[in-house]
C-alpha cells in the first residue's frame, strides 16, 4: 500500500498522529509499544509512523527485532517557520497599532 504525500499540516491534523508524537516527546517508543496506545490495528499504526517518518517528524530505527521511533526535528522545523511567519506578521501589526494609539494620547 502506496503512503500518501501529505503536507505538514495533514501530517499533524490526525489526532492518532498528534498523539503519537506527544508520546514519542515522552521516550523512543518501538512501534508495537506506540499501538498499545491505540484501538487500531498494528497495520494501522505502521501506516501512521510511516506518515510521520515520511515527513520529518520521527526516524526509525531497528535495533535487534525492533523498530524504535524517535521525535526528529525537520518537521517541525517547517511548522515552526509557517508559526514564525505570523508571529512576525502580528507583532508588526501591534507595533502599528500601539504607534498610532501613542500618537493619539495626550501628553
Amino acid at each position: 500500500m502506496a503512503i500518501p504525500t501529505l503536507d505538514t499540516f495533514q501530517v499533524i491534523g490526525d489526532p492518532s498522529r498528534r498523539k503519537m508524537l506527544i508520546l514519542l516527546s515522552e521516550d523512543s517508543l518501538t512501534i508495537n509499544n506506540l499501538a498499545d496506545n491505540f484501538d487500531m490495528s498494528r497495520p494501522a499504526v505502521s501506516k501512521h509512523v510511516k506518515i510521520l517518518e515520511t515527513a520529518g517528524f520521527i526516524s526509525i530505527q531497528d535495533i535487534g527485532r525492533e523498530r524504535y521511533c524517535t521525535l526528529k526535528k525537520d518537521g517541525f522545523e517547517e511548522l515552526q517557520a509557517w508559526l514564525n511567519y505570523f508571529d512576525e506578521f502580528w507583532t508588526l501589526k501591534l507595533k502599528k497599532l500601539e504607534a498610532l494609539l501613542n500618537g493619539k494620547l495626550p501628553n
